[in-house]
């Protein structure tokens, strides 16, 4: 099994090797420019290790790998465009760089490159499945959207509900991308399957410790601003939780903080922390998140390959519990 590292660098490579330098200019720019910016470029990676689990020759594996990276960039600038955000991996967005028009059809344009790449696969008997679970996976991204978006207006969002929505809108693509990978690795259904329950609740983890990093991080190791989600009323587990622990008072004091926005940003993240301390609320995310590392370490163990080859998946998800990759 080749290391994280190693298949970044593979990665990187075949896509600098593959701009999209077609014309007009004005459409595919704002698509290089994107895929650009940098990342860990986890997701294409992970498709990697997948197949790498079952083969060595993670080259066939490449156009794949590129299909998925280019649709999680191209819902990015959708995303960003519906947030108006003005900035990505510290870069202005697409919509901010070049115009919104030019976001939603560069974006538009990147879907159809997402379908290209991933009909150039080396496996062809194993085109059908692999557009059938890129599908699946689109829609599922595309719910995962709607229903975060629905939150923002909804009062009495529900944990499993929270946990449904995280699952289509990170985990769904960490898990697809995964499978993938064994497929046109030829792996066996049920060991494609069990590569997929590893991706999903890894994902699952993965956001949620996105959610506890976002209060209790340290903010030079987190990268961003510590008490976002708090400042923008958004409804985490963290917050889900309290509302379930808390009592009237607390809870009647939690709603009036998260009801609306402040100038003294600072301190409603203080006074929002302090709930979440006196309520052990990191105590019950990180219960849950461990939760779903053990079912993905449980799928993981099962799968038919040799015990050193998982290791590395294994010590990947162990870092993206720390931040470390």
């Amino acid at each position: 099994m080749l290391s994280f590292q190693q298949l970044q660098l593979i990665f990187q490579k075949y896509l600098d090797e593959n701009q999209i330098l077609e014309t007009p200019s004005e459409l595919y720019h704002p698509v290089n420019y994107i895929l650009s910016l940098g990342g860990k470029r986890l997701r294409p990676v992970m498709l990697l290790m997948a197949y790498n689990l079952f083969c060595e020759d993670v080259e066939k594996a490449l156009p794949a790998a590129f299909s998925v990276e280019i649709f999680h960039n191209f819902s990015l600038v959708h995303d960003d465009i519906m947030d108006q955000a003005p900035l990505r991996r510290g870069n202005p967005t697409v919509h901010e760089k070049y115009n919104v028009n030019t976001g939603i059809l560069s974006g538009d344009v990147m879907l159809i490159y997402a379908y290209k790449y991933l009909m150039k696969v080396e496996n062809q008997q194993r085109v059908v499945d692999l557009v059938n679970l890129f599908n699946q996976i689109a829609v599922e991204v595309c719910e995962g959207q709607q229903y975060d978006m629905n939150f923002e207006e909804q009062h009495d969002v529900s944990i499993p509900e929270y946990l449904k929505m995280i699952s289509l809108k990170t985990a769904a693509l960490l898990a697809g991308a995964m499978k993938m990978g064994a497929l046109i690795a030829n792996a066996s259904e049920q060991d494609a399957q069990r590569v997929y329950d590893f991706g999903k609740n890894v994902g699952i983890a993965f956001q949620l410790q996105d959610d506890i990093l976002d209060t209790f991080g340290d903010p030079q190791k987190f990268g961003k601003r510590v008490g976002g989600d708090i400042i923008q009323n958004k409804k985490t587990y963290l917050v889900l939780r309290a509302m379930e622990l808390a009592d009237i008072p607390t809870k009647t004091k939690l709603n009036n903080l998260l009801s609306g926005y402040t100038q003294n940003e600072d301190l409603k993240v203080k006074e929002v922390t302090e709930i979440f301390d006196m309520l052990n609320i990191q105590y019950e995310a990180e219960r849950i998140k461990e939760d779903h590392l053990e079912k993905a370490y449980e799928a993981l163990s099962e799968i038919d390959v040799p015990k050193e080859n998982k290791l590395v998946l294994r010590g990947l998800a162990d870092r993206l519990m720390k931040r470390e990759v």
